[in-house]
């Protein structure tokens, strides 16, 4: 097992460093790629570019984890959505047609993905066998923000528009998570070693929406992650402190906190679990001695526990890579 994966199933401290969205836009190596690759859902089911694009942290920074380069709308694009990106406006879906999503099966969805399953094969084949190969899914609610197309500032849509048929809302719901975890094993079987979830529109979810929505949900998941023994973190981002409650419901492996939650407050209150995260990604855009005082928090925090060190989000395209380099060295070097 790999270090990571140790660090979350043990719950023993010992050092660790990634990034969200380490491989992306902030790197020139990537920005070659992408140039010559406008279509990104395209991209993404190119295995031998996935694979080196995932490969481009680990040979600058030599990271102790790969995370695929993947996104998490290849879900929806395997369940029979059209995904197109739109330029300073982000992911757009073809309407959701629910007989079409209801008449999805395992096979076709598998073949579908055939292509980010071999880029994960050729990734652990190059990857040094110390390394993580970390996969992802995106959670059921954030998949369904975008499956609907939901504009994400209209949280009156979530109250009156869908939230009240809760019978439709549930039934795709638990569809979701049944190709999800087919998703995830996939993954797994192909070579990852770890999982991590990523329910990026949590924050949305008012108070009486958001145990059945996201706390449920996530649990499913990373029920099925424990009975397989896939080491599994939770990124519920923007729930503030419902964290806590969170993290006693659904008891992932590990729980990446995001930039509002203070290192103090996710110490005292997250218990028998493994803390990632939650340093702004904003402070890499400061002066190195800015950045490496709010880093110093994270560090100074957590030193006594496990904790893998990340962002509470992921890296921001303006970011400058020596930047990561010196954060990196920090880390390692306290």
């Amino acid at each position: 097992m790999s270090n990571l994966g140790k660090i979350l199933t043990s719950k023993k401290s010992c050092k660790s460093v990634w990034f969200m969205r380490q491989a992306g836009r902030y790197l020139p190596e990537f920005r070659k790629i992408r140039l010559l690759n406008k279509d990104f859902i395209k991209l993404c089911l190119n295995s031998h570019l996935s694979s080196e694009i995932t490969l481009q942290p680990i040979k600058r920074f030599n990271l102790d984890s790969a995370i695929i380069f993947s996104d998490i709308l290849m879900v929806p694009y395997a369940l029979g959505q059209k995904i197109t990106f739109i330029k300073d406006q982000g992911p757009k879906l073809s309407r959701f047609d629910q007989e079409l999503f209801l008449d999805n099966d395992e096979k076709s969805f598998t073949e579908k993905l055939n292509p980010v399953y071999k880029a994960i094969e050729l990734t652990r084949k190059k990857l040094d066998r110390n390394k993580s190969l970390i996969s992802f899914v995106g959670a059921p609610w954030t998949l369904i923000i975008y499956m609907l197309n939901f504009k994400k500032n209209e949280k009156n849509l979530y109250e009156g528009k869908f939230l009240e048929n809760k019978y439709d809302l549930n039934k795709i719901l638990n569809i979701l998570v049944k190709f999800l975890n087919i998703h995830i094993d996939n993954q797994i079987k192909s070579g990852a070693d770890v999982v991590q979830i990523f329910d990026s529109w949590a924050g949305l979810l008012p108070n009486k929406n958001i145990k059945n929505f996201c706390y449920i949900p996530n649990a499913k998941i990373v029920d099925f992650c424990k009975k397989k023994k896939i080491p599994n973190i939770c990124f519920p981002k923007g729930i503030k402190k419902k964290f806590k409650e969170f993290n006693e419901i659904v008891r992932p492996d590990g729980i990446n906190i995001d930039t509002e939650i203070s290192p103090s407050w996710a110490k005292k209150n997250l218990k028998d679990v493994v803390i990632q995260g939650g340093m702004d990604p904003k402070a890499l855009l400061k002066p190195e001695g800015q950045m490496l005082e709010i880093a110093a928090k994270y560090t100074e925090t957590f030193q006594d526990i496990p904790y893998v060190f990340n962002l509470g989000h992921g890296l921001l395209p303006e970011t400058d890579p020596d930047k990561v380099q010196k954060l990196i060295n920090f880390y390692r070097n306290f």
